[in-house]
């Protein structure tokens, strides 16, 4: 298929207000890498809790992108039946196709401003396929809903999602989106957001991903762009790059801390 072309990129273009004069600490640790099992939950995350201190920066607010699927442009998937659900690779809704790739497990730390874990909040995750198209969107799978889903945090503040390890797209560097809600209820009526900000792929890890069948298109999108000229992250990505850990056989878990 050919990869989206900055289709809609405008969007990712809005100018957001960055971060606030914090001083820049650790994240959460390293989570250990779980089999995926298709059509189940991912189990809660393994990761150490983050305590206060040492949480990092609030994260940054971002454009949600033209691609959202949560009614603000266009389809609204959030309202659907099924769509809480810990694996998001196959489709939920009228389709039925299950996206390929290099498993990813996502896993996520959700803090309020004080550091405390913020029990209870929804996170919506959305990202592209191996191809580069988000469904509900682009030509060929606007019947899919794949590669979207909502989970609610733990009394830790954790969440987690299996998925794949999405591709690179023409202007824009590897990266996950995803909206903060104050609670499922509120998510799964598309109510009220907290933030809307976006997970950054590290480098070293998207090249050997990309290293492996299918995601051929992505090693020449990935060569026009890069974490300080891209778009989004070009004026910071400390709070928004995950710690990733894994192989291309195996899979990855990318973790990050998400202070809201």
């Amino acid at each position: 298929m050919t990869p989206i072309h900055d289709r809609g990129l405008a969007f990712d273009l809005a100018a957001v207000t960055r971060r606030h004069a914090l001083a820049l600490l650790g994240g959460a640790g390293l989570a250990s890498l779980t089999a995926c099992a298709t059509g189940a939950d991912p189990p809660a995350t393994t990761s150490p809790p983050t305590t206060a201190g040492g949480c990092g920066d609030v994260i940054p607010a971002e454009s949600a992108g033209p691609f959202p699927g949560d009614g603000s442009n266009g389809p609204n998937v959030l309202t659907r039946s099924g769509i809480v659900r810990g694996d998001i690779r196959t489709s939920s809704g009228t389709g039925s196709r299950t996206a390929e790739g290099v498993p990813l497990r996502i896993e996520l730390t959700v803090l309020d401003a004080g550091c405390a874990p913020l029990a209870g909040a929804a996170v919506y995750v959305w990202h592209c396929d191996i191809d580069g198209r988000y469904s509900l969107y682009s030509p060929g799978v606007t019947d899919e809903d794949y590669l979207r889903g909502v989970q609610e945090a733990d009394p830790s503040g954790r969440l987690a999602f299996t998925s794949v390890f999405p591709g690179a797209y023409s202007g824009r560097w590897p990266h996950v989106h995803f909206e903060v809600y104050p609670s499922l209820a509120e998510a799964t009526k598309a109510g009220t957001k907290i933030t809307t900000s976006q997970l950054a792929l590290p480098e070293d890890v998207c090249k050997a991903v990309y290293g492996t069948a299918g995601y051929v298109q992505s090693v020449r999108n990935m060569a026009r762009t890069s974490l300080t000229s891209d778009t989004v992250f070009r004026d910071g990505h400390d709070e928004q790059l995950a710690d990733v850990a894994g192989d291309v056989s195996a899979g990855y878990t990318a973790a990050l801390t998400v202070r809201v």
